[in-house]
């Protein structure tokens, strides 16, 4: 008998099916025995009253997480959970197990502490709500990628071994590459900039490196990135409005595939507006100064509290929980930032705010070769390292502009997370290597 997933057998009441999976729980009341299966998308109750059925299970005193399969009838039992259950089953032992976890898988939550969850998430990412965080993961890359490909734009892979810094700051991690200096790279910046050369719109879905020495609930040193990068624009808002497309595909996606998820996790994706409300950084520093009275005018960057302000701001003012700040400092953003031209001390960038939290940072890129000659004199920097970066603006690039979006970041402020760890596979900080 061919395997079903556990979500198949609504469609197959009245039959005999096989189901294969992790035994999740064995309860008995009475003289009744209930069997809960766990597969990779969902679980299935089996009963029986029939103690033989479970001797494979009891002559080995097996525990949970026990690898079976379990043929029985599909009948439909309003009190059942999913309203389904297998009857008259047979078990057949795959793999197994005879001591249970430390921590249980089959409560509502995992109830433990954050750094034991981490230390054996190899087991505990099983359980149903942990796996839906994760499958939510996939569901935004997969919306990801298939908006950014029905508006044009082309997939790439670039190098995670890069031989100069790409945001120009010491926060790299340095490796030995051959006897030669070489990083892993912070971003795919430079190279989704001179694919705008190639392609003209590209996009990638990839890890990236912060030596950062912080330990807060919203960073981590390794972290997917979702990055765009395209061509012909007229200035940073025409990246703000391709990000929003990109958001409200994510959004789409998870809607009309992941509805299990997001009911498990209870999230109502929050709407995006056809326009999300936009505020200049220095108009948002003086709101701020206005509205708390903290006098953070003159500051180069928002610290979250800042975030936080601006945030419930938007929800107030515009009924949203996204909000763009646009033309943060130059002093702020990296050399290849483009000027806003009618304040040059401002940039053409901005951050989007998602609940009071940034969650992408974008803006218009400088184009033309002796505008990058000339950022990089005056952030004394030498051109050397940069020569093949500078290569492709030598030879005619339009005016263009991307983004980044923070995957875990994403998810966090999605599932109102309090740790960016928690929606984090396997995370890497400061003291975390392993698993």
């Amino acid at each position: 008998m061919e395997r079903i997933r556990t979500t198949a057998a609504g469609s197959h009441i009245g039959e005999r099916v096989r189901v294969q999976g992790w035994l999740h729980n064995l309860r008995r009341l009475g003289g009744i025995s209930f069997i809960i299966l766990r597969d990779g998308w969902g679980t299935i109750q089996a009963v029986t009253e029939d103690e033989t059925a479970l001797a494979p299970l009891r002559d080995a005193n097996l525990a949970v997480e026990t690898v079976l399969a379990i043929e029985g009838t599909v009948i439909s039992n309003s009190q059942a959970p999913g309203g389904l259950e297998l009857q008259s089953p047979r078990l057949e032992i795959i793999t197994p197990v005879p001591t249970p976890p430390d921590i249980p898988l089959n409560k509502r939550a995992v109830n433990t502490a954050l750094s034991n969850l981490l230390d054996h998430a190899v087991v505990l990412n099983r359980h149903p709500a942990r796996r839906a965080v994760f499958r939510l993961a996939a569901g935004a890359m997969l919306g990801f990628r298939r908006t950014l490909t029905t508006l044009g734009f082309t997939e790439i892979q670039s190098p995670k071994i890069v031989a100069s810094a790409t945001e120009s700051g010491a926060n790299v991690f340095k490796i030995d590459y051959f006897g030669r200096p070489a990083y892993l790279a912070q971003s795919p910046q430079f190279y989704k900039q001179i694919m705008v050369g190639v392609f003209e719109r590209v996009f990638e879905v990839g890890p990236v490196f912060r030596a950062e020495p912080h330990d807060t609930t919203r960073h981590t040193n390794e972290y997917v990135s979702l990055d765009v990068e395209f061509g012909f624009i007229r200035d940073h808002f025409t990246v703000m409005a391709m990000l929003r497309e990109a958001l409200a595909g994510i959004w789409e996606t998870l809607a009309e595939g992941y509805s299990a998820e997001l009911g498990l996790l209870e999230i109502a994706l929050p709407p995006i507006p056809a326009t999300i409300p936009h505020i200049h950084f220095s108009d948002a520093q003086e709101l701020i100064y206005r509205q708390h009275g903290v006098d953070v005018r003159g500051e180069p960057d928002l610290s979250p509290q800042d975030e936080r302000w601006l945030g419930a701001w938007a929800h107030a003012e515009h009924g949203s929980d996204f909000l763009f700040v646009t033309g943060y400092p130059m002093r702020k953003r990296p050399f290849y930032t483009h000027p806003d031209p009618s304040r040059p001390e401002y940039s053409n960038s901005f951050d989007l705010l998602f609940r009071g939290t940034e969650l992408v940072t974008g803006g218009q890129r400088l184009h033309r070769y002796e505008d990058y000659l000339a950022a990089l004199a005056r952030a004394n920097l030498p051109t050397e390292p940069f020569q093949s970066y500078l290569e492709a603006f030598r030879y005619g690039m339009p005016p263009h502009g991307g983004f980044a979006i923070g995957l875990e970041r994403l998810l966090m402020q999605l599932t109102r997370s309090d740790n960016l760890r928690l929606t984090t596979l396997f995370p890497r900080d400061l003291t975390r290597l392993a698993p």
